[in-house]
């Protein structure tokens, strides 16, 4: 039995539904950690979030202020694309179309284009960054994000790939037309759904 095999079987053995562990993926209790470049430091007051684009009132928010609007404590599964899965995270936030909805998204605007440090981009469709669950997330499992996480805030999107909820975000852009990210651009799927496998270009 290979290794793929066997981590399913545990999960079975530890009562947990393998039907929430998508194809190809193992199951983690670690949070390993993978990004593009260095980890960015921030001073007090530094950090801070753009939202632009199609919208009637673009603005910029800090973290004080993004802490000071209703947020939401959610509990979901999380998959990477180098095939690790991570079980009942739990992430505190502010629900991305809040912070829509403050700027009012204009007719056009079908997808955004997160940016974050460095000049890192990742792109999905506005419908998939404005469900229930897509947060701006400021906490993980009750305490500040780690740096090496995305903190002091990052995107968190569950139902994509991981790739797709940017680290040290900086700026969402929505935009009428879609337009690939970093990793879309060097051969992984403009999409990115784990349950079907979208990892790269023609899966």
């Amino acid at each position: 039995m290979g290794f793929f095999d066997r981590n399913r079987k545990e999960l079975l053995e530890r009562g947990l539904d393998p039907a929430r562990l998508p194809p190809g993926q193992y199951l983690t209790d670690r949070f390993p950690v993978l990004h593009v470049g260095d980890v960015p430091t921030y001073s007090a007051g530094e950090w801070n979030l753009t939202v632009t684009g199609l919208v009637d009132a673009p603005f910029t928010i800090d973290l004080d202020e993004l802490k000071s609007m209703e947020s939401v404590t959610l509990t979901f599964d999380i998959h990477c694309v180098t095939k690790w899965s991570k079980f009942d995270t739990t992430w505190t936030g502010v629900r991305v179309r809040d912070l829509f909805a403050r700027a009012g998204v204009q007719a056009g605007a079908t997808h955004v284009v997160e940016h974050a440090e460095y000049g890192y981009t990742t792109n999905l469709p506005l419908a998939d960054i404005t469900t229930d669950e897509a947060i701006v997330a400021y906490a993980f499992e009750g305490e500040d994000i780690e740096p090496i996480h995305g903190g002091p805030v990052r995107i968190v999107v569950p139902h994509l790939y991981f790739w797709k909820s940017a680290k040290w975000v900086r700026a969402l852009e929505l935009r009428d037309t879609d337009q690939a990210g970093f990793w879309e651009r060097n051969g992984y799927h403009m999409y990115g759904d784990p349950f079907t496998e979208q990892r790269h270009w023609g899966d």
